[in-house]
């Protein structure tokens, strides 16, 4: 069991934590759930050990692993699959030690250990992790150093799941993921077999996955039964509770302050005054659950509406090389009121698809019409490394405001969320929430026919999501939208687009039907290939071949390996007294040579697969 027990944290001065005590039970699936700033994250480092509190106590049972996610992205030279595995220190440590063990008592003992950890279905289990975040089976045997470094925390992510700790700590997951990689985590925490606690805004997660929620308020930790609508809805009866309760109380308080007041300069009544005084102070004020206010995020109209369609995309190819393009046969057209998700693993073509909407990147072929003084608004994730972290919300305003009198300056400020001194904080110094708010009112300050968001709730905690989801709703125009945010996608959306399979086609099922499609097909044991994660034309035939050599010579080198357990096996097996000097040893060396004979069908398996594609794509 976690215990905190009284804990206070605090932070550069600021108390995070004041005095909170909870107790999260083996096999829970936790939400941990507050404002951005309030100390989550915080909490995530002291229960880690790497930050000691100013009070209290975290205590866990004394065999608990405890396990996150990477602050750094792997990298090097070792394929996905490698890097996965070796996050099972255990198993890495046994098969080395196996490698190189003589003693037959010593080699009995281990392979009766990796029996128990099921050290030879790791492969497996590990392909199916990374094939859950969006990997192909050739991704998996390409070296880390080949990904972005997005890709490369979806593997930190994979290990950290493959390693499955006793308590698995999860700080914001989805960011890096795309919908199809939300939605497959989604189904993997809900039934991980283990404790989790997992730092999320992201509401469906939160409904799906766990069945706790964890509120860290104003510096009190509140543990609620339940997924997040049941934790909105024990909340809302609280506050309605607590605000009765301090209306009484005020009441209370009012009647005798008046009596004290009215009596106490009587001799006669002095002592009643002075009774009532003392019951004043014994009155402990009760602390009402102050709703803090969202700012609103709003977008402004733009000044016509023009006549649909607004974009009109004939059979159009576009990419980065004519020779190979990302999308072809692109064909869609978008009016003035639409709201359009694009679904599509990352990799498939995304972000190609709303550049080339947003007149970014021209057609190879093909025709795009587009509406006489057509406007667009293009926000990306990417652009708040773009912000100049020197100049406050006032200056970025004022630069898209040339002369304009300050009090018009500061009051445009305002009205994108940065009023009074929050005005003249540098950007540096605001927090990402901040910054895609700043970011949001910049990319539509003229008043745009059209928004393009691609993934805008990275940053934004859940009420900010709701802000978003409302002025999405409230624009006017029209807005494509790339989020693997289901709830944004669910409250605004009433198109869905599919990327995949380098085009684009209208998808008529519900995000339900979606994310049942996506499950069967990445828990499917031969999940379909797909071009590896990059907007990039594909790789000739050569390199494929490289990478089936590659699968050969991985496999063969399990074989060896394999091959070499089984021998060291029989040896001990061999021995004239074994099975009447020990036969418990006995029956686990038999039963560790049984899996090893499985370990070793299955490398052989997947050489003869590897060799008969690799023969295929020779001829």
């Amino acid at each position: 069991m976690l215990s905190i027990t009284d804990l206070s944290i605090r932070l550069a001065g600021r108390l995070l934590i004041d005095q909170s005590s909870v107790q999260v039970t083996p096999g829970s699936r936790v939400g941990l759930v507050g404002r951005n700033g309030t100390g989550k994250s915080t909490l995530f480092k002291v229960i880690r050990g790497e930050l000691a509190a100013e009070h209290g106590t975290v205590t866990l049972p004394p065999r608990w692993r405890v396990g996150s996610l990477a602050q750094e992205a792997p990298n090097g030279p070792e394929s996905l699959i490698t890097v996965v595995l070796k996050a099972d220190l255990e198993r890495d440590a046994l098969l080395a030690e196996a490698e190189h063990a003589t003693d037959p008592h010593r080699i009995a003992e281990i392979q009766t250990r990796l029996v128990d950890i099921d050290a030879h279905s790791a492969p497996a289990r590990a392909a199916a992790i990374l094939s859950g975040l969006g990997f192909s089976a050739a991704d998996q045997l390409r070296p880390c150093a080949e990904f972005s470094g997005g890709w490369r925390m979806r593997v930190a992510l994979a290990a950290t799941l493959f390693a499955a700790p006793d308590l698995l700590l999860l700080d914001e997951p989805t960011n890096y993921l795309d919908l199809e990689g939300t939605l497959w985590l989604e189904d993997h925490l809900a039934h991980y077999p283990r404790t989790v606690i997992v730092i999320s805004h992201d509401r469906d997660l939160l409904e799906s996955s766990v069945d706790q929620i964890l509120h860290l308020e104003r510096g009190k930790l509140t543990l609620y039964k339940g997924t997040y609508s049941s934790f909105e809805e024990q909340r809302a009866a609280r506050e309605l509770l607590d605000a009765k309760a301090v209306k009484r109380q005020e009441a209370e308080r009012a009647r005798l302050q008046a009596f004290v007041d009215r009596f106490k300069a009587k001799a006669s009544k002095a002592r009643q005054a002075q009774s009532r005084v003392k019951m004043l102070e014994r009155l402990k004020p009760i602390t009402a659950l102050v709703t803090e206010d969202v700012r609103e995020i709003s977008f402004p109209a733009p000044e016509k509406i023009l006549s649909p369609p607004i974009i009109a995309v004939d059979n159009a190819s576009v990419g980065y090389d004519p020779a190979s393009p990302v999308l072809s046969r692109v064909t869609l057209r978008i009016d003035n009121d639409d709201r359009i998700a694009l679904l599509g693993a990352n990799g498939n073509g995304k972000s190609t698809l709303v550049k080339l909407l947003a007149g970014r990147l021209a057609p190879f072929s093909g025709k795009v019409t587009r509406a006489d003084k057509l406007s667009i608004a293009y926000f990306a994730q990417h652009q708040l490394d773009e912000l100049n972290e020197d100049a406050s919300a006032y200056d970025h305003v004022r630069k898209l405001m040339g002369d304009a009198p300050e009090a018009k300056v500061r009051a445009r400020a305002g009205a994108i969320g940065f009023s009074g001194k929050a005005a003249d904080t540098k950007a540096g110094k605001l927090s990402g929430g901040e910054k895609a708010r700043l970011l949001l009112g910049l990319a539509t300050f003229f008043g745009p026919n059209m928004i393009i968001l691609d993934e805008p709730t990275n940053h934004l905690d859940i009420d900010s999501r709701g802000a978003l989801a409302e002025a999405i709703n409230e624009f006017p125009g029209a807005v494509i939208m790339v989020s693997h945010d289901r709830y944004l996608i669910e409250a605004c959306a009433d198109r869905l687009w599919i990327v995949a399979d380098r085009t684009v086609t209208n998808y008529d099922g519900d995000l339900d039907e979606y994310r049942r499609l996506v499950l069967s097909a990445r828990n499917a044991e031969a999940p379909r290939e797909r071009s590896a994660p990059s907007e990039k034309p594909q790789r000739p035939k050569s390199d494929n071949r490289g990478s089936l050599k590659k699968r050969i010579a991985e496999a063969e080198s399990e074989i060896a390996r394999v091959s070499e357990i089984i021998a060291k096996i029989d040896t001990a097996l061999a021995l004239p007294d074994i099975f009447t000097r020990d036969p418990k040893q006995a029956a686990q060396l038999s039963k560790a040579r049984a899996n090893a004979a499985d370990a070793l069908a299955r490398a052989e398996e997947q050489w003869l697969e590897a060799s008969a594609q690799f023969d295929e794509a020779a001829g």
